[in-house]
């Protein structure tokens, strides 16, 4: 996984660099045109080359993974313990937190500034002694008008202040307003969570107290549970299908593989310079068929060892297990599933194995398996006597 990560890393800088190179080339002049060019083909071949090894590292990455699957179940314990699946409400925080600020107070008035008396003013010099009544009717005319003005003044004061107060109320109501509303829906939101984690709950509590009966429906849900944590490869994923018979103590399992073709069969990439192209040289047709047969193999062994190992209280004592992929049916035109492995398997002798020891195709055998004869090819096997029929 280091190398694939580093293998990436070194692929984006070096196709950053070409293109660098390239925009550069387009921009040099006549006499660094052919120096550019060069450089801008070095760089380009380096992204190529970087882009070689980045699919060939993720290529190790997914064989080392459909190698190793029966050994990363064996380091993890595949008990599930349902309390740790008890939910507790988390409610987000209110969407809406600017609607529960109160609308701010006006501090200012839209009106023209108060009004300044300005006294004319007086004559001086001998017009002085000539121009006192004048500048008295003067002044007595400007002082009228002051007074006016700053009446008016007030007036317009007072007005703006009724406005300005009424506006300000109605934005406080209308903020208000919204408030409640957004409240409103974001209580029902939370009332809505807290009843999901409730039921959620609620079902958790049934299903631990029929689990503790052993009742077919709760060891199948728990099945289903254990199963769905179980991470397959992403190059080789795998379902389940399955159910109890609490009678019987079994656990009939299905396991379906993808069919080989959708499995990667590349041995390496490598870059062709001639034609500029990546192409990928395939696996030997013997190294893809043991490959794909061992990991059939795998997947069978695991999915006995999960199941028993999460299966503490031992409500299931065997497991019927058949490993099967889709393909399509050439005389159809349909899907068809081809059974590869079919076992039986008690769960107290099973669970004496060291898996980390085995062949997982020498196991089978010993367990009395039926396994295809090349499950490559997708070779069926003959169930017409079941699973146990040899």
């Amino acid at each position: 996984m280091r190398a694939q990560l580093q293998a990436a890393r070194l692929a984006e800088q070096a196709q950053k660099q070409a293109e660098r190179a390239q925009a550069h080339a387009a921009r040099a002049s006549a006499a660094e045109q052919k120096a550019a060019e060069r450089e801008a083909a070095r760089l380009k071949d380096e992204a190529t080359q970087a882009e070689v090894a980045l699919r060939n590292a993720e290529l190790a990455t997914a064989y080392s993974e459909i190698d190793s699957m029966l050994s990363a179940t064996l380091a993890v314990d595949d008990f599930v313990d349902l309390e740790k699946l008890r939910s507790t409400t988390q409610h987000p925080p209110f969407p809406h937190p600017e609607l529960t600020w109160p609308t701010p107070q006006p501090t200012t008035l839209n009106v023209r500034a108060e009004p300044v008396y300005l006294e004319p003013p007086a004559p001086t010099g001998l017009g002085g002694l000539l121009g006192r009544k004048k500048h008295a009717e003067a002044v007595s005319q400007a002082q009228a008008f002051f007074a006016s003005d700053h009446a008016a003044w007030e007036r317009e004061v007072a007005a703006a202040r009724v406005h300005q107060q009424q506006v300000y109320e109605q934005t406080e109501q209308q903020r208000l307003a919204r408030l409640q509303q957004a409240q409103a829906a974001y209580d029902t939101e939370c009332r809505q969570r807290e009843h999901d984690v409730e039921e959620s709950n609620r079902r958790l509590d049934a299903l631990k107290q029929s689990l503790a009966y052993g009742v077919d429906e709760a060891v199948q849900e728990y099945v289903s549970i254990v199963l769905s944590n179980s991470v397959y490869p992403e190059a080789f994923p795998v379902s389940h299908d399955f159910e109890f018979n609490s009678a019987l103590k079994e656990l009939t399992l299905v396991a379906i593989v993808p069919p080989p073709a959708s499995v990667p069969a590349v041995k390496e990439y490598k870059y062709v310079k001639a034609k500029d192209e990546i192409v990928g040289t395939a696996l030997p047709a013997k190294e893809a068929k043991e490959r794909y047969a061992n990991a059939v193999a795998q997947v069978a062994l695991r999915s006995l060892h999960e199941v028993f190992e999460a299966d503490r209280a031992g409500w299931i004592q065997t497991i019927s297990l058949s490993v099967v992929t889709e393909t399509l049916d050439v005389a159809t035109g349909l899907d068809k599933r081809v059974p590869l492995v079919a076992v039986a398997a008690e769960r107290a002798t099973y669970m004496t194995y060291n898996l980390a020891n085995v062949v997982p195709t020498a196991t089978l055998q010993h367990l009395g398996a039926l396994i295809s004869k090349n499950p490559y090819d997708l070779a069926p096997i003959d169930t017409s006597k079941g699973v146990r029929g040899r």
